[in-house]
């Protein structure tokens, strides 16, 4: 009984701990949003700043509670579009001046004009000095190009001021705003426009990338490789050569050695049982030099040589690799078996780490025309988009696209592609065409050098039975296709 009770309470355990894996993967992913970044920012920084500003406000006699309204407004409007041209500090400082000073002014023009017999304290608000300070307010906002919305509250609120306090009033709009603008810079400056850098392991990875020596052509799916490693400058390049006994990866290890004690190879490879298979062994050693010493000379990227027997399962093989040898990126050839992707392929794409596979065309070894097409904005998408500027370089071109089915979702699909768009430092084109995602890329194929899909690992297998993925849709696309799986 009692092994029963705690056989149910670690099965609780662990069904808890995996709910509560979901959860934190499905908040992240969530988080990985522009949008929900904006929103939980607003849920962060606008009642800490709001509070901030009330604390000051109880120690400081010249800070006006008034003020709060507007300014809680105008904090919100700058976090909830901080790309928007008026989200700009400055307009935001300048805007709820301008409309304390109006006010000042109105109150001003009405104790020497209106109530010139009246001590100040027995003027009162009413409807033609608001009236007019709120169209000096406009005139003063639309001629200094500093329209704000709340200027307009501020200066209504003015006029509720005491006269002999305007002068106070207008020192606190001026330091409070400062305050909010200067928390929002920071926000923007520091974490919303680096946000990739906190929450996308694509723009910080793939510096060591491993190239597994499977298919034809090798030579293209190595450049590939060392093109994305080359756009960091600790970048390098592993090749992988995976054989199917210990004998021969011993014999081939030998052969790659700098001086390498040749007789000792081919004793080893005799011993393997393959005593005339020497010359075969020292060209496949010669290719890998070549290939290796191509990608030193042509992109000035480290390139290192591995050789491992596959112990059964070349992709758990290659996977174990890349954990050994400290790589980010696994490119691996496409292949495929009577018009399937082969099981090699999909293990690899499985994998729990960043996986492209490169199908290639006609060999080609630079891209500078390359179209990414994303379902949903998410790490995939922002590993997809960061792969593609690093392939491009500053010469090339990045297309991103979504296809919509309704003229309804354009304005959604535009958001979410410039939200894509902002995070990487390149030149993007966003582009959302109303078709099939197939039918789009056969369009494009033409002016295209490569083609960058999301392979989804988080489908089940009846719904890849029903739509199968799009990767296999597009297998006849006459242009160069890569599969991306982020982890």
């Amino acid at each position: 009984m009692r092994n029963r009770l705690l056989n149910r309470f670690r099965g609780g355990v662990r069904w808890l701990r995996r709910r509560l894996g979901r959860a934190i993967r499905g908040g992240r992913l969530r988080l990985e949003e522009t949008t929900t970044l904006v929103h939980v920012s607003i849920l962060l920084f606008v009642p800490v700043v709001v509070g901030l500003l009330t604390y000051l406000s109880t120690q400081l006699d010249y800070l006006s509670f008034f003020l709060f309204p507007p300014l809680a407004a105008g904090t919100y409007a700058l976090f909830a579009n901080p790309e928007h041209e008026a989200a700009s500090p400055v307009r935001f400082v300048a805007g709820l001046t301008a409309g304390a000073v109006c006010a000042w002014i109105a109150v001003g023009v009405a104790v020497v004009v209106i109530y010139p017999d009246q001590p100040a304290a027995a003027i009162e608000v009413d409807a033609p000095g608001a009236a007019f300070a709120v169209f000096l307010t406009g005139v003063v906002t639309w001629a200094l190009d500093i329209e704000e919305a709340a200027a307009f509250s501020t200066a209504l609120l003015g006029l509720l001021v005491d006269p002999v306090r305007q002068a106070s009033f207008v020192a606190s709009v001026f330091v409070s705003s400062t305050l909010v603008a200067t928390v929002f810079a920071v926000w923007r400056q520091r974490f919303y426009k680096q946000r990739a850098r906190y929450l996308y392991a694509s723009t910080t990875g793939a510096d060591n990338v491993l190239v597994p020596i499977r298919g034809d052509p090798v030579e293209a799916t190595t450049m590939i490789a060392g093109r994305i490693a080359a756009a960091h400058d600790a970048g390098k390049v592993v090749l992988l050569d995976v054989v199917e006994e210990d004998s021969v990866a011993t014999a081939e290890r030998a052969l790659l050695g700098n001086g390498a004690d040749t007789e000792t190879a081919v004793d080893a490879d005799a011993d393997a049982g393959g005593g005339g298979a020497a010359p075969a062994l020292e060209a496949t050693v010669a290719d890998l030099e070549q290939l290796a010493d191509r990608v030193e000379t042509v992109l000035d990227v480290p390139c290192e040589v591995i050789v491992a027997p596959s112990g059964g399962s070349p992709a758990t093989t290659v996977r174990r690799v890349a954990d050994e040898a400290n790589c980010d990126l696994i490119a691996a050839p496409y292949e495929t078996e009577d018009g399937e992707v082969t099981p090699y392929v999909e293990r690899l794409l499985a994998a729990r780490m960043d996986v492209l596979v490169h199908r290639s065309c006609d060999g080609r070894t630079d891209w500078r025309r390359i179209t990414v097409p994303v379902r949903r904005a998410g790490d995939t998408a922002h590993a997809m988009i960061d792969f593609a500027c690093r392939l491009a370089g500053d010469i090339g071109r990045v297309s991103v696209a979504h296809c919509i089915d309704a003229e309804a979702q354009r304005r959604t699909a535009d958001e979410m592609l410039a939200n894509l768009a902002e995070t990487p430092d390149c030149d993007i084109e966003t582009r959302v065409p109303k078709a099939s995602i197939e039918r789009f890329l056969r369009q494009v194929a033409p002016a295209t050098d490569l083609v960058v899909v999301g392979a989804s690992r988080d489908r089940s297998t009846a719904s890849r039975l029903v739509s199968p993925p799009t990767f296999e849709r597009i297998d006849d696309l006459d242009t160069d296709l890569a599969i991306v799986a982020h982890r």
